[in-house]
């Protein structure tokens, strides 16, 4: 089973999916915002990538952070943050059969999904 996790309104997110329908991916799709976040899931995909290329550093709802937040991340404040606030999740996160997947590069969906 392929899930695509992000945020609908996402231009990023909506490549994905355009690209997942165009070559006949049978996936679902799951709303941080909407459906919210499983700590547990969280914590697979940080076991599997490191939070580091989980927590989207460069988008708007990190950036509004104080720099007291903002600085001296580690594990345990990085994944609260993303908790607390899943916009804060690079987006798409794929998670399919052979793993897990953040951002979207259509070379890279090719050659996971075939």
């Amino acid at each position: 089973m392929v899930t695509l996790h992000g945020i609908p309104n996402c231009d990023t997110v909506k490549k994905a999916r355009r690209w997942l329908a165009d070559h006949h991916v049978a996936h679902g799709f799951h709303d941080f915002r909407k459906d919210g976040l499983d700590p547990a899931l969280l914590d697979s995909w940080i076991d599997r990538l490191g939070w580091e290329p989980l927590l989207n550093r460069a988008g708007t709802t990190f950036r509004k952070l104080s720099e007291q937040d903002r600085t001296n991340l580690d594990r345990a404040r990085a994944t609260a943050l993303m908790l607390a606030q899943p916009a804060m999740i690079k987006r798409p996160v794929l998670v399919h059969d052979g793993g897990v997947e953040v951002g979207f590069a259509p070379e890279r969906y090719a050659a996971m999904l075939g």
